[in-house]
Order: structure tokens, then C-alpha cells, then sequence
């Protein structure tokens, strides 16, 4: 079955695949995991996936790691904090990669979350800033191999003059819509989606409440979701069952294709695709899904 947008036409797009898997147990922290998740990786590669999506704010380093260990599939990160991360440190990572692999990545850029960071200010302005720092380093990074983690009108805007487009993350196919309109169709939506794989809805209801407690909190999230429609009501005891099933894809494999496909009917040309596990068999949130990754792979458009 074909995927049902048709907004990859150009080589940005086609470059992320149509689904790709976003994950924190992607990036390598501890030199111990670097063959576990390197293997991992591989096994992505394999399966058909188009994009490796490192959660966390990771470092361009970080994606040099999986870019070593693949061949064809492309590695971004999802999102590096513009605070964290100075233009000019990730230039010149971006410019010490080997150039094979350099074209394979792409540099997920955010302005993160004001409680994350002291250095919290303007980010809009601040975005531009380090937008002009990478297009003016010794060794640019260009505009085609970057993405912003857009959520409000300004930044999608910007995501589409000054970056390949958009990773918006925490999102509803409703926001899509509108980022796609908003975007325009020569820019790039690659949306992130959660994904709870379980025939049991009611108990994936509970593993997403589980996990989307940890963001509610976050005013930059919350107040997207209102501008969406949904109320404080909908925020408390993790989520009502109408925000979880907005945000979250829930089931089994052909309820998991079903959400995919009306993400993508709204606008999206790419998916990230985060498996979430239960909290009981993932506490620290970055445990490779590999079995769940390899069913999804049957049962998504992997190929476009």
C-alpha cells in the first residue's frame, strides 16, 4: 500500500524515507552501549527504515557514530538545543565528518525549553542567529541538511525560509495539517509520532499517560495544544483519552498503519516514528525496541 501524501517531490524529502524511528536509546552516552546501539542501527539500516532520528539532545558526534556503522540510511538529530550546542562547535563537527557520511546527516536544530536552560531568551531571535552562524562557518551547513523543531506559526515559517523544514515534535495530525499549509509544499513536515504497540487499548492508554506526564508540564507544548483546541481539562491525570489518541498511535500493527497513513494524508512526508515501551520495561526511556521496530517495519511504508 502506497503512502497517501504526495508533497515528497523533492530531494530533502526523499533523502528522510517515509518513516523513519526517533529514539534516546539511539545515542551513545556511555562507550559501553556504542556496539549495542551501532548494531542496532545496522539492523535499521537493513530493515528499510529512512531515517535514524537521535532523541535527547545529542551532538553531531553522536550521529557520526551511527553514520559509521550504516551505509545508506540517514541520521539526524532530534533535537540539539541551539543552548547547548554553540554554531560553531557543530560546524565544525558537521565539517570533520567524512564527506560520504556528512551527506547523510541532518542537523535537527531546537530552542528547547526555558526551564532546560539558563541561556533561555528570544529564541525565535536566536534561531535566526545560529541559522546565519551555519551559513557563515568555514565549512557551511546548509540550509538543505537542517531542520527546525517547530511547533508555533513563526518557527514553521522560518523552518521553511531558512532550513530544509520542519520536525515538530509532540503533535496531532491536525497540527500537520496546518504546518503543511503554513510550510508550503516545496518545504519538508517531518512530524514525530508515538507509538504504543499493544492489541490492548486501554493498557496503551495507560503506558502513553505514562509517558506524556514528563511533557504536559512544558509551557511550550501545553500551550500548542491549546492552540489546537484541547483544554487544561485535557491535561490532567496524563492525558484524557481524547488527547492520548490524538498524540499517540495505539494498538496493534494495523492500528499503528492506520494512524501512520492519516499523518501522512494531512500533510506530513515524513514520519518519526518513537516506540514507547512500559515504563516497567523501559524506566530510563532508552531502551532499544528492536522487536517492535522489526514488526513495524512488515506492517509500514518503509519503501515510500
Amino acid at each position: 500500500m502506497a503512502p497517501l501524501n504526495d508533497h515528497c517531490t523533492n530531494g530533502a524529502a526523499e533523502s528522510l524515507g517515509t518513516i523513519g524511528i526517533w529514539s534516546v536509546g539511539l545515542r551513545v552516552d556511555d562507550p559501553a552501549r556504542l556496539g549495542e546501539v551501532q548494531e542496532a542501527a545496522a539492523e535499521l539500516d537493513e530493515l528499510g527504515y529512512g531515517t535514524l532520528w537521535i532523541g535527547g539532545n545529542p551532538s553531531v558526534d553522536q550521529a557520526g557514530h551511527l553514520l559509521a556503522a550504516t551505509e545508506r540510511i540517514t541520521v539526524g538529530t532530534s533535537i540539539l538545543s541551539i543552548w547547548d550546542h554553540t554554531a560553531t562547535e557543530v560546524a565544525a563537527a558537521y565539517a570533520a565528518l567524512e564527506p560520504g557520511r556528512r551527506e547523510r546527516f541532518r542537523l535537527g536544530l531546537g530552542a528547547s525549553h526555558a526551564h532546560k536552560s539558563d541561556a533561555y531568551a528570544r529564541p525565535y531571535s536566536a534561531m535566526k542567529e545560529y541559522l546565519t552562524a551555519l551559513d557563515t562557518a568555514p565549512v557551511p551547513l546548509p540550509a538543505e541538511q537542517r531542520m527546525l523543531a517547530a511547533l508555533g506559526p513563526k518557527m514553521v515559517a522560518l523552518a521553511a525560509e531558512r532550513a530544509a523544514g520542519a520536525i515538530p515534535y509532540l503533535v496531532t495530525a491536525g497540527h500537520t495539517a496546518q504546518a503543511r499549509e503554513r510550510l508550503g509544499e516545496g518545504a519538508v513536515l517531518a512530524p514525530e509520532l508515538k507509538v504504543v504497540l499493544d492489541p490492548d487499548v486501554a493498557r496503551a492508554r495507560e503506558t502513553a499517560r505514562a509517558y506524556l506526564s514528563f511533557y504536559l508540564p512544558m509551557p511550550n507544548y501545553a500551550n500548542n495544544l491549546l492552540r489546537l483546541g484541547f483544554t487544561e481539562e485535557d491535561f490532567g491525570g496524563g492525558g484524557s483519552d481524547r488527547l492520548v489518541d490524538a498524540l499517540f498511535a495505539l494498538g496493534d500493527a494495523e492500528a499503528i498503519r492506520a494512524r501512520v497513513d492519516e499523518f501522512l494524508a494531512s500533510g506530513a512526508d515524513h514520519l518519526a516514528v518513537q516506540v514507547v515501551l512500559d515504563p516497567e520495561r523501559d524506566p530510563r526511556r532508552d531502551t532499544l525496541a528492536l522487536a517492535e521496530w522489526r514488526t513495524l517495519a512488515e506492517a509500514l511504508p518503509l519503501k515510500g
